[in-house]
């Protein structure tokens, strides 16, 4: 995996193309760093509302951006990213490969400047016969400041790392990377990071008669998973861990509830959870974050044969309960729930779910927002939606009323897989609100995880969504606690 890494030189060198970034109340610092004309020109041109330039020396390039002064913090430092995002059209367009970076505006700004410059020049090259030849985006960036704040930086590098290393599990293809490949990229994140894992096999989850990952995997000729990770400092400043729960479901046709094409053709994003997971403890491992994180990622595909699971079939789960599988493309609650089930060992704080759960999710919100619910106090809510703004990753929360859980009644068993269709997020989250006697949150990412088109430094495809938004969460939890 390559990825974009951001160092740090002297403010004064000069030695390479110059990004300079400057608000409008500061353009007279550029003062030292401009020609007089230039400065005439550019002066001139932020007055009639230009807010790009370019300016060619000699042996380099010098870009200008000229943000916005913001009112609101949260908008103001997405400008900043996805200003950054447009300037990498720019630097590709003539060929820059290295920049320096300058900064004319608070530290905070100059940040999300930098990390929209370092999330937008992602490119997953893997299966082209010749990658280099596709490879054109920034690769080396360095930015100069006076005091630079090594630690912010450090911890922007390890985050852009945990989301490409997430966006490149997502967009692997199925040929690529079954159940098995997800739990030795865990194993491998662990020994790169310092967090621990372990991974259960299909014996060891039969032991535990862990029912609906069984039934999701039945007509599948590559066993199911179930990998626990661990990251636990010295001194941890919670008492009790955080639990994230990631679906790690790595292809969905529908099982017999047969997916259409369409639906079909990008169900390699189906363990987009998973992988936001394992990326944001790869994150807080190399953070040295001192907060106690448990990772929980069961694993399988859902495939077609004639051991599928049916529709109509009752299965028992690892908590005991009977459940009716009215739908078998309703599949990723059920190895959700033996999850959830399995966290309550740990007596946790807050347990966290991730997952491309539901279509409905995708035609409530879009791309734009995370729907969630969940038991967990407002408190913890409102946290997790700042959180969301801080990073735009943004949550919307819905209601789990107990009207939505009676569509999941069964004549015959103690719950059905999912409600009549309106509001099938929220009779998902209902399903596995069954399963949760702890604080819990429900994330329900599918509209967010995996683009048809590129949306600013969100690339098409694999977007990493949910690492940012948890590191950001985590930090604030662990400073609180």
């Amino acid at each position: 995996m390559q990825y974009l890494q951001l160092a740090t030189v002297p403010v004064d060198q000069n030695d390479d193309n110059l990004i300079l970034l400057v608000e409008p109340t500061t353009l007279d610092q550029l003062d030292a760093v401009l020609q007089p004309t230039e400065m005439i020109f550019l002066r001139q041109s932020v007055a009639k509302g230009v807010r790009a330039f370019f300016f060619p020396q000699a042996n380099n390039a010098v870009f200008v951006r000229v943000l916005e002064p913001a009112s609101d913090v949260a908008p103001g430092l997405e400008e900043a990213r996805l200003d950054a995002t447009k300037l990498l059209c720019e630097l590709k367009n003539y060929h820059v490969e290295s920049a320096i970076v300058r900064t004319f505006c608070p530290e905070e700004r100059a940040l999300a400047f930098l990390e929209g410059l370092m999330l937008g020049s992602y490119q997953f090259v893997n299966y082209f016969s010749d990658p280099s030849k596709k490879s054109k985006q920034l690769t080396s960036l360095r930015w100069a400041e006076a005091h630079v704040p090594q630690t912010a930086v450090n911890e922007l590098n390890s985050l852009v790392q945990a989301v490409f290393m997430t966006r490149d599990m997502v967009n692997e293809p199925h040929s690529h990377f079954d159940a098995l490949k997800l739990a030795d990229v865990a194993l491998e994140a662990g020994k790169v990071f310092g967090f621990s894992v372990e991974v259960l096999g299909k014996e060891k989850i039969e032991e535990l008669k862990m029912g609906g990952l069984l039934a999701v995997n039945q007509a599948s000729t590559i066993p199911p998973q179930f990998c626990i990770l661990e990251w636990r400092p010295e001194s941890p400043r919670n008492k009790k861990p955080v639990v994230l729960i990631g679906k790690g479901v790595v292809y969905d046709t529908g099982g017999l509830s047969l997916k259409s094409p369409d639906g079909m053709e990008n169900m390699k994003c189906d363990m987009a959870g998973a992988a936001a997971v394992i990326g944001t403890l790869s994150a807080i491992a190399q953070s040295n974050m001192p907060i106690h994180v448990i990772g929980l990622i069961p694993a399988t595909d859902n495939k077609v044969g004639d051991r599928a699971l049916s529709p109509g079939d009752v299965i028992r789960m690892y908590s005991g309960t009977t459940v009716e599988v009215v739908n078998t493309d309703a599949e990723g609650r059920l190895i959700l729930a033996d999850a959830m089930h399995y966290a309550k060992q740990f007596e946790p704080d807050l347990v966290l779910d991730l997952a491309t759960l539901t279509g409905a999710a995708v035609r409530a919100l879009g791309s734009q927002a995370i729907c969630y619910m969940g038991t967990a106090d407002a408190k913890v809510k409102r946290a997790l939606e700042t959180s969301g703004w801080n990073t735009y990753e943004r949550l919307v929360e819905l209601p789990l009323w107990k009207e939505y859980g009676d569509e999941l009644k069964s004549s015959i068993a103690d719950l059905k897989n999912m409600g009549n269709g309106p509001a099938g997020m929220i009779t998902a989250g209902k399903f596995l609100e069954h399963f949760a006697d702890y604080p819990w949150l429900h994330l329900d990412i599918a509209g967010s995880a995996y683009l048809r088109a590129a949306n600013g430094y969100r690339p098409k495809e694999g977007t990493g969504v949910g690492v940012r938004l948890l590191f950001d969460f985590l930090k604030k939890w662990g400073a609180e606690e």
